[in-house]
Order: structure tokens, then sequence, then C-alpha cells
């Protein structure tokens, strides 16, 4: 699983800047086009089958349709000064991969970025959450959904679903959700999805996925003896930081986002399988390590003013 997602993640770095450079150019882009681009991109990656799930290409208002589907006649074309939701995945010989990104190409409003880093926290949230063994997901679901919570905003699906390997893309029996019902616990070698997100109808869709994998956790105490648990990240695809209020954020909210960057700059570019265009991957990845010493620097400037 682990080997597959970097090879995707090599894909979906010149996927995307393949679609900046295009959309920069003022090509006029369907969102079936994009999505058969990027099946091009990860369809020449070493052990690829086929995708894991119909592509989620979503322009606009349609990335507030949460399981929307583009038909080549009534799709929409991409549009630079909106909101792009991206949710994709593939089946490789050696795993599943389910990922979303949410970007735009122009100037977000700052509606978007208030709403975009509300789910961004809650994703943090989960990743970095730490409970008992034989906790079932729907304990974890309120973490995703705090910050949204608290200006009455919210979404209407669960946080994560679990995934096979090189198996069903949506396989259970666990989850993390508002669904109580299921009180499966999450165990040690669990995949599961980590995807909170917003969707403001007839304007736009947010959301932020990653997989994850449980793993068991070295805290300090053991209260009752018992072992505990948390997250392996599997996705290492960059986040767009110009859609961030990082007055919203906490330095060690801030910190997780510059050391998630740091893992995706030395986990992929790193990758020893040909890539189809180094020039686009070298300069993606770049674009994050900027993306890393500006929010480095905005993040003491906070710091610095709150003093």
């Amino acid at each position: 699983m682990r080997n597959c997602h970097l090879r995707d993640a090599a894909a979906l770095a010149q996927f995307w800047a393949w679609l900046e450079e295009e959309i920069h150019k003022d090509v006029k882009l369907t969102e079936v086009e994009v999505a058969d681009k990027l099946l091009e991109f990860r369809s020449k990656q070493s052990g690829f089958m086929d995708t894991s799930f119909d592509t989620i290409s979503g322009s606009g208002a349609n990335g507030a349709i949460i399981h929307y589907k583009p038909e080549p006649e009534s799709c929409s074309i991409v549009e630079a000064n909106k909101l792009f939701l991206l949710d994709s995945g593939a089946q490789y010989v050696d795993g599943t991969t389910d990922i979303t990104r949410t970007v735009h190409f122009t100037e977000p409003t700052a509606r978007e970025k208030d709403c975009f880093t509300r789910v961004l926290k809650g994703h943090i949230a989960i990743d970095q959450a730490v409970f008992p063994e034989n906790t079932p997901g729907f304990v974890l679901d309120a973490f995703a959904r705090s910050s949204l919570w608290k200006t009455g905003l919210d979404y209407r699906h669960g946080t994560g679903h679990g995934v096979g390997a090189a198996l069903n893309v949506h396989e259970g029996p666990q989850s993390i959700s508002f669904r109580y019902g299921n009180l499966t616990p999450l165990q040690k070698g669990m995949i599961v999805s980590n995807e909170p997100g917003y969707y403001e109808d007839h304007a736009f869709g947010i959301r932020i996925e990653n997989l994850l994998s449980v793993k068991e956790v070295d805290t300090p105490n053991r209260f009752g003896g018992i072992e505990y648990l948390g997250f392996e990240k599997l996705t290492f695809t960059p986040i767009q930081a110009k859609l961030i209020d990082l007055t919203l954020l906490s330095a060690e909210e801030i910190t997780w986002l510059n050391d998630y960057h740091s893992q995706v700059w030395e986990k992929v570019r790193i990758r020893p399988d040909p890539i189809i265009n180094p020039s686009f991957f070298v300069l993606y990845l770049l674009l994050i390590h900027i993306c890393n010493i500006v929010l480095f620097l905005l993040s003491t400037l906070i710091i610095l003013i709150s003093r």
C-alpha cells in the first residue's frame, strides 16, 4: 500500500502541474477532459490496473454535489475563478488509492478560505488523534467537525471509510462516521480515509482526503494497561496553501502542515520510477517548499504579534 501511494503521488504531481499550466494559458478544459488526463498520467505508473471509482471532477457548484459524476454531454468547464474539487483513486497491483484535493486557480474569496481552513483543521485533528484500543470510529468523527460546528457549519457524509489493499475502495467494517451504530473498533493495520468537507449548495464544495493506516502509538502512560493507537499517513500530495486562512490555524497546526509538505517533498521527489515530465514535477514540488517558507514566516509573525 505504501509504495503504490508514492507512485500515485508522482502521477498526481505531474497532473496538477499540467492542469495549473493549462488553466493559466486560458485553455478551456471540461471536467471530463481533466479526469481523463489524470487517468492518462496514472496509467503510466508501474502496476496500474484501473481507477478505483469514477472520478469526481467538480468545478464551482458541481463540487457541492457530494457524489457528482461529470458526463461529456452535460459537464462544466473547469473555471479559473471557481473552486475545483477532484476526488479520485486508482487500483494498483499492490494497493488502492483514494484522494481528494480542492484548489483555486486565481484568488479565493474570504468565505472560501474560511471554510477550507475549517475543513483542514478537522483533517489535521483526525490525523493527529490518539485513542485507546477498542475505540470505534464514530468516537473520532466529532474531531473533524468541531471547527465547522463553531460557526454553525457541517457536512452530510461520514468522515472516513475503510479501504482494501488492491481490493474495494469502500471496504468495511471500519469507518469514522456520525452514524454511531457501527461499533467496530479501529485496529492496527486497518486503512481508513480522512475526508472532512463542506458543501455550499449552488456555490462550491470543499473536501480534503488522505488515507491513513491505524498504528500503535508509544504514549508516556498506558492507563488501564491497554494500547493506544493513532494514524500513519499513506497519501502524499500537497494541500493548497493559498486557500488557508492562517489566522485560524494554531502554531501546532501550521507545524503539521509544514511537516506534511516536507514529507511530500522527501518521499515523492526520490521515487526511483522514471517520471513523465521532470520539469513539471520539480517545479510543482519546489512550490511546496516555497509555501512552507511563507507559512513559517507568517506563523512566526502571528506568534510575535500575539505576545
